[in-house]
């Protein structure tokens, strides 16, 4: 540095070298610290292309960037964004802020799997320097934007330079814990990326400044003790105040080697992308402003500069494919998602709003944002271009005192007003008491820290202390009525025109519901099918949406959507302008609802966790969403492939009941029936039958899993017949299987008594010897647990569970009953809850309908039927059964012609027929008939 540039801040140096020797006992302990601010401030003012230090969402920062554009009127603005970003800015006029600009990634390619999806935002507001910086150039004739910073791939990829292991993050502060508000996750999980990220990253350098400054938080610090006083400074001053304050704050920052090397790689990426730019124009530095934070102002990298070197190489992109688009944004949303205070960026729009209205600065606006209308242009004569030594401005700002600006008596008594009347709507018992009360501690507040004007953070304070007292009594506290009235959480809005092609589409889709879908909140949509049948469309695009967004944004009040069904009327509660993101990024996956859903359908379907239950949902959902039969099935495809990997039978309940439903759906409303779902039944009849043995008696199959393998393979048994089945296989399975669980003992008595292996005589005398010992009867309730189950493959047994659970009540004495009483309505409760209806249909059934018919009624499995008439060779006349068939041949005709024995009827045993013979070698099915007709 040249002795002329040393001249420029020697006062200021000499103050500084003067309060180091005094304060630590000699000049070199702080020298390194406090003379590099000066060199620091000192080569960003002399850089030839002007530097414009902010602060994100600061009114001071915002200010002087409007009074220095109209005063440049620079040619080429360089703006701290990532260079990506660019073409979506043009897209600004189009909404209302605050918005986001957002770059998405759902496929990546280059990063680790579990980072998916990624998403990098930048949230823009109106009372912030940088959206003055892109209104001014886009807005005006003949000059350029330029986004100099990294790209957001390399957001991530210079992130996982230092955290290969770990979840993604940003070099930027991580963020306290979001409010409740539903506002707050408007950015969801994005990372977030700002212009003038200005805050201390060493923490006693901020606990020091908290304490002494007698705030509470960082935000109202700053709001004291830079805003304040840099709201009515002049450019000079500004520039180097922000650029003390950076460097500080760098100097002063932890030295984490990763942080720091990103720091300085976006530095070195910004000044490489400038140079690159001048030397490919030919623009002149000094029509150019570089709009930067003004912790990356003070760098001391060696590219800094137009002169300075050009070693850095910037590497290439990942083939991520990268969407970009905008988002709706929230105050709540930018405080939650970079730190700050609850209402802190609510208070700056207020105070942008109040500056402009106090120095009639005319600000930029993009033409036709949020309906303002272009600003007339200003004939305002360019500054000067001159060599002029930059003047040392900081020596004075730094020694004269602050200016206190005096009380607003009438600004603090609206505010005080104002505040009672919102208590009072919310629930507060307040009076104009409490009015007077706030207004002057909040004059007291001001005074013992030091203030001779109570700010917003001290008028806060005083609300809650003079009016919430010790309890709530609505949703809302006194500081959060407080932000409210200071300009409350504004939600930005994206207009259509903004909106990627599928969010457009689907607005279009549903105009028919005459609906301003934009509004947020929750609006109720009727859908008379039947009398308006181009609402069936709506329908389809309503129950997609619900699918694909989260819940609240599409939900239906009345109507469902089941197979093979069509809609009558329905009734919807619609939130897509507050749910105006997540609809946004279905955009950025596809440009209609049906590709998102189908792209979807097939990731969950060829997850490498996916199990056979959870292919099969698929095929459903693509069956009634998307009504495409090529895509059930190749779904269907898939979990027959599944299914034949699986070694377990977790799902095999829900593969039951899905199976169940497609078979029902196809059989009613297909002529044949899909070849997957044949191929998946014959294939699920092998696997279950295969996995049966060991089901029994594996721990860690239940028994409702060995029943809806039971269910299955009993359900599906004629259709897996027809297909080519072996039943055998099934009575073998059966057989092999040796359980010692009392429940699953039950279960495979049932079994076999649907296999035919074991009759209901047996079956009963086993229940009878089971509540006949002693040592059995504790675990009774189990083998009812399993007889329950039972129920599910083997319906016909459901008046049997009803007679052993009445032989248990009816036989045991109550010493016994009750203590295993409330186990046994436990287990009913637990195990047997959906099959429960059909024990009490039986009940019903079978029990008397009146209590004075109990006493003379007779349990059916303990009556008696009388015997029926034997089969004797004396002619038709001897039973009903011989009488029967005598009087109508033509049954029996029909049945020798079945049987391959053509010709007419004769007596059993008068000519020799076939069929006369045939009843002869089968009494059996004679008095079959008889106890039947008997019955009856």
């Amino acid at each position: 540095m040249s002795g002329s540039h040393q001249g420029t801040f020697e006062a200021l140096r000499a103050q500084l070298q003067e309060a180091a020797t005094t304060f630590a006992d000699g000049p070199d302990a702080l020298e390194g610290i406090l003379l590099g601010l000066v060199d620091d401030v000192d080569r960003a003012v002399r850089e030839p292309l002007e530097i414009f230090p902010v602060c994100h969402h600061s009114p001071a920062s915002a200010l002087a960037m409007a009074r220095r554009l109209r005063e440049k009127q620079p040619k080429v603005v360089y703006l701290e964004l990532c260079e990506d970003m660019a073409p979506l800015l043009t897209e600004l006029r189009n909404c209302r802020l605050p918005v986001a600009v957002q770059a998405f990634a759902t496929e990546i390619d280059g990063f680790p799997a579990d980072w998916s999806p990624l998403s990098v935002v930048a949230p823009i507001t109106e009372a912030s320097a940088e959206y003055q910086a892109i209104a001014y150039a886009l807005d005006t004739p003949g000059v350029e934007l330029v986004l100099v910073d990294r790209s957001s791939d390399h957001v991530f990829q210079w992130d996982a330079r230092g955290k290969q292991a770990d979840p993604p993050g940003t070099d930027e502060e991580p963020s306290e814990t979001p409010p409740v508000e539903e506002e707050s996750g408007l950015h969801g999980d994005a990372v977030g990326v700002e212009i003038g990220d200005l805050r201390p990253r060493f923490a006693e350098l901020e606990e020091h400044l908290l304490r002494h400054g007698r705030v509470r938080h960082w935000s109202e610090w700053w709001h004291q003790y830079v805003e304040l006083p840099l709201g009515d400074s002049d450019h000079d001053t500004y520039r180097q105040a922000m650029f003390l304050i950076g460097s500080l704050f760098r100097r002063l920052a932890p030295g984490d080697p990763h942080r720091l090397r990103v720091d300085e790689d976006r530095e070195r990426h910004m000044w490489t992308r400038m140079r690159e730019h001048l030397a490919a124009t030919g623009a002149d530095p000094a029509d150019c402003l570089y709009v930067c934070g003004a912790f990356h102002a003070a760098s001391r990298v060696e590219e800094f500069g137009v002169d300075g070197t050009d070693t850095f190489e910037i590497g290439p992109r990942t083939a991520t494919a990268w969407q970009h688009g905008l988002i709706p944004s929230s105050h709540a949303a930018i405080e939650a998602q970079f730190g700050l205070e609850a209402g802190s960026v609510s208070i700056a729009a207020t105070v942008w709003a109040k500056n402009l209205r106090r120095t009639r600065v005319e600000p930029y606006r993009l033409e036709g944002q949020a309906g303002a209308k272009k600003p007339k242009a200003r004939k305002t004569a360019p500054a000067p271009v001159t060599d002029a030594e930059p003047a040392d401005m900081l020596t004075g700002f730094l020694r004269r005192p602050p200016v206190l600006d005096g009380l607003d008596e009438a600004e603090l008594l609206g505010w005080s007003v104002d505040i009672v009347r919102a208590a009072r709507r919310n629930g507060y018992l307040a009076s104009t008491a409490d009015a007077i009360a706030v207004f002057e501690t909040s004059i007291l507040l001001a005074g013992m820290r030091e203030r001779a004007r109570p700010t917003p953070y001290d008028f806060m304070d005083a609300a809650v202390t003079c009016i919430e007292k010790d309890s709530v009594p609505g949703r809302r506290d006194v500081r959060r009525l407080v932000e409210i009235m200071m300009g409350g959480d504004r939600i930005g809005q994206v207009g259509y025109d903004a909106l990627p092609p599928l969010a457009r589409d689907v607005h279009d889709r549903l105009a028919a519901l005459e609906l301003r879908l934009e509004q947020r909140g929750v609006q109720r949509a009727l859908l008379d099918i039947a009398s308006r049948p181009e609402l069936e469309r709506c329908s389809d695009v309503l129950w997609m949406l619900r699918y694909l967004l989260p819940h609240g944004a599409a939900r239906p009040i009345m109507g469902e959507r089941k197979l093979g069904e069509r809609p009558i009327q329905e009734s919807w509660d619609l939130a897509l302008g507050t749910h105006q993101r997540a609809l946004i990024e279905l955009g950025y996956e596809g440009v209609s609802i049906e590709q998102v859903l189908e792209q979807r359908l097939r990731r969950r379907a060829y997850d490498i966790q996916a199990t056979a239950a959870t292919v099969l949902e698929t095929v459903e959902d693509a069956t009634l969403y998307l009504r495409s039969r090529r895509l059930a099935d190749e779904l269907g495809a898939r979990a027959l492939e599944v299914l034949a990997a699986e070694r377990t039978v977790d799902g095999a309940p829900e593969v039951l009941r899905r199976v169940r439903r497609l078979l029902a759906y196809y059989r009613t409303g297909e002529p044949v029936l899909p070849s997957w779902i044949e191929s998946f039944v014959k294939a699920g009849y092998a696997h279950y039958c295969t996995l049966l043995p060991t089901a029994f008696t594996d721990e860690e199959a239940g028994v409702r899993h060995v029943a809806a393998m039971l269910g299955f393979l009993f359900g599906m048994e004629s259709l897996a017949l027809s297909l080519g089945c072996d039943r055998t296989q099934l009575e073998l399975a059966v057989a092999q299987s040796h359980p010692q669980d009392p429940s699953r003992t039950a279960l495979l008595w049932a079994a076999q008594t649907r296999l035919g292996g074991l009759t209901r005589a047996e079956l009963r005398a086993r229940c009878d010897d089971l509540l006949a010992n002693p040592m059995v009867v504790p675990a009774y309730p189990r083998y009812l647990s399993g007889f329950l189950h039972a129920l599910e493959p083997v319906p016909a047994l459901t008046d049997f569970v009803v007679e052993a659970v009445s032989n248990a009540f009816g036989r045991l004495p109550d010493h016994v009953l009750l203590p295993w009483l409330p186990s046994l309505i436990t287990t009913l409760r637990k195990d047997g809850a959906e099959l429960a209806p059909l024990l009490i249909r039986e009940a019903g059934r079978i029990f008397p309908g009146r209590l004075t018919e109990l006493d003379s009624w007779t349990p059916p499995w303990r009556a008696q039927p009388a015997p029926p008439a034997a089969l004797t060779a004396d002619g038709p006349d001897t039973g009903r059964g011989d009488a029967l068939l005598a009087a109508h041949p033509a049954t029996c005709d029909a049945l020798a012609d079945l049987l391959g024995c053509p010709g007419g009827w004769a007596a059993p045993q008068g000519s020799g027929h076939p069929a006369g013979a045939l009843l002869d070698r089968h009494p059996e099915s004679v008095r079959a008939l008889e106890a039947l007709l008997a019955g009856r």
